[in-house]
């Protein structure tokens, strides 16, 4: 990691990279922790690890298909021989620790030590975005918070208890907390880089995972979790830092970049066009099958009077294809591609490609019609948004008190609600019409959210995976008739609806599944990682 370093961030940073390059031979501590370009390089390598799009995890769920079945999803999946998603954070959690150790040299070097602070407040950062994707998947893993060599007998120790794991990253937290600038302390120029509110909603993310997950799994305190997600979420939200932005559509469109989007918290960058690049990837996958709204999904978006579609006078049966986004939260017509909608090259959208769009939903977030056959696109990847943490504020409120008032439901969800088109949600809506005000909260996040890598994970916390991973996979009614619908043959089940995966053919079992299985090779290496169970 030290001899490599500085090569692999100059390549790939996320943030400009200014120094010269050194010969990676000629690289080593001593000639590298020297000034603040040497340091802030470091750091810049972290940024590399952040998730990138297109956002294929929605395909573990209910939510998302691509062009084939998924084996997390339909519970398929064995023990892998080796794995990233187990490797991958340790690199990082190195490469996080490594600068805090390394940072007294910088110190030394005459670095000012509020600007080493800030750089190591990032690492802190990091080194829990590397164990809360450890923990999340895996449950108990290794702690490691310093710096091992080839002996250390680190190396072959057990998995701490994910308790444990959690306090240390809360700990981190808190020194990232600290120590971070606000986004108004970074300015235009140190947009990109995470914040003091970067962190504090890392947190709300963490502990409203942990206190949801202790409260159905009946493991570990909730409380606890639930408090720190309140008062985290609160801070967000108090700070002045953060508002929505103006159009749901814009933020995942060039219009909802950079600084003058409050609502971006984190984001992974792209760029903004082939002389201002960072990194790219090709929005042409997204409509080519590597992800599709499921029927659930759609079922799951409001009509316009904020009801369901079982419950509202204002839903009929649609007749075309078309009239399923008539009348609905806006958040549907952003997300999934309607007729009229730009499309490619200008084009606008008719009909779907039951080829790619499997469920002939096909995806609209991220897709820019101008850029989506050329190999390249640059929309940022919202990676955390204030939307998030209004939603977090609101749920983890009501899971403390098993209540919410509704000043609270006021300055959370019915903001991103009035955004969508829809009327407020209060206690009274909710009495009067015979919903459940945990559905209405979970409903709001699966819709605000959609298709961002959500749902899988809070199918996990909630302890609901078993119930709706098993059930079969459906897209679109099929009209037969329509435009692009012509000529094709697929499955379909008794009411007509395109059937992807049946329920006999899928599977989750809670006594194993909420856990992901070690990879062997790693149970290989140290005899004292022990498998989860039923793995």
């Amino acid at each position: 990691m030290k001899n490599l370093l500085y090569s692999l961030l100059c390549v790939s940073a996320l943030v400009s990279c200014t120094v010269d390059r050194i010969s990676e031979t000629e690289l080593s501590d001593g000639s590298f922790w020297k000034s603040e370009n040497d340091i802030r390089a470091a750091a810049n390598y972290l940024y590399t690890f952040l998730p990138r799009l297109p956002v294929v995890t929605d395909n573990w769920s209910d939510d998302g298909y691509a062009v084939q079945t998924n084996n997390i999803s339909d519970g398929s999946r064995l023990a892998p021989a080796a794995s990233a998603d187990f490797t991958s954070p340790y690199r990082l959690i190195r490469a996080a620790s490594n600068l805090m150790d390394k940072s007294s040299l910088a110190v030394q070097a005459g670095v000012p030590s509020n600007i080493v602070d800030s750089y190591v407040a990032e690492a802190h950062f990091f080194r829990v975005w590397a164990y809360f994707d450890l923990v999340k998947r895996f449950g108990d893993v290794p702690l490691i918070l310093g710096l091992l060599q080839e002996d250390s007998p680190e190396l072959l120790g057990p998995r701490t208890p994910k308790g444990q794991v959690y306090e240390a990253m809360y700990n981190d937290l808190d020194a990232a907390i600290e120590n971070l600038p606000t986004p108004s302390e970074r300015g235009d120029a140190g947009y990109g880089r995470v914040t003091h509110t970067a962190a504090l909603a890392l947190k709300a993310r963490i502990a409203l995972f942990a206190g949801t997950w202790s409260k159905f799994h009946q493991d570990g305190d909730a409380a606890l979790h639930l408090n720190l997600a309140v008062d985290a979420a609160r801070y967000v939200m108090e700070s002045g830092e953060h508002t929505l932005f103006a159009t749901y559509f814009d933020l995942f469109q060039f219009n909802g970049e950079g600084p003058q989007n409050k609502e971006n918290i984190l984001v992974r960058q792209y760029g903004k066009e082939i002389s201002d690049n960072i990194v790219s990837y090709n929005c042409g996958t997204i409509i080519n099958g590597a992800t599709n709204a499921t029927k659930a999904l759609v079922d799951a978006y409001l009509m316009k009077d904020g009801l369901p579609i079982d419950l509202s006078p204002l839903y009929t049966t649609p007749a075309t294809f078309s009239e399923t986004f008539v009348n609905r939260d806006e958040r549907l017509n952003a997300t999934v591609m309607k007729q009229g909608d730009p499309y490619f090259y200008g084009v606008d959208f008719q009909a779907p490609a039951l080829v790619f769009h499997t469920t002939a939903y096909c995806p609209r977030k991220f897709v820019d019609a101008f850029t989506v056959g050329t190999g390249v696109t640059f929309i940022d990847y919202p990676i955390i948004r204030y939307a998030e943490v209004l939603l977090t504020y609101a749920e983890a409120l009501y899971e403390l008190n098993q209540s919410i008032t509704d000043a609270d439901l006021d300055i959370s969800i019915n903001l991103l609600r009035a955004r969508a088109g829809l009327p407020r949600l209060d206690n009274a809506f909710v009495l009067s019409h015979g919903l459940d005000m945990r559905e209405e909260i979970r409903r709001e996040r699966r819709t605000e959210l959609a298709m961002e890598g959500f749902r899988y994970w809070d199918l996990i916390r909630w302890k609901t995976a078993e119930t709706e991973l098993p059930k079969d996979v459906l897209g679109s009614y099929f009209f037969k008739d329509e435009p692009g619908f012509l000529n094709a043959n697929p499955k379909l089940d008794p009411n007509n609806y395109i059937l992807l995966q049946s329920a006999q053919n899928r599977r989750f079992d809670p006594a194993k599944d909420y856990v992901w299985p070690l990879p062997v090779n790693e149970l290989a290496f140290n005899p004292q990682l022990t498998q989860n169970p039923g793995w």
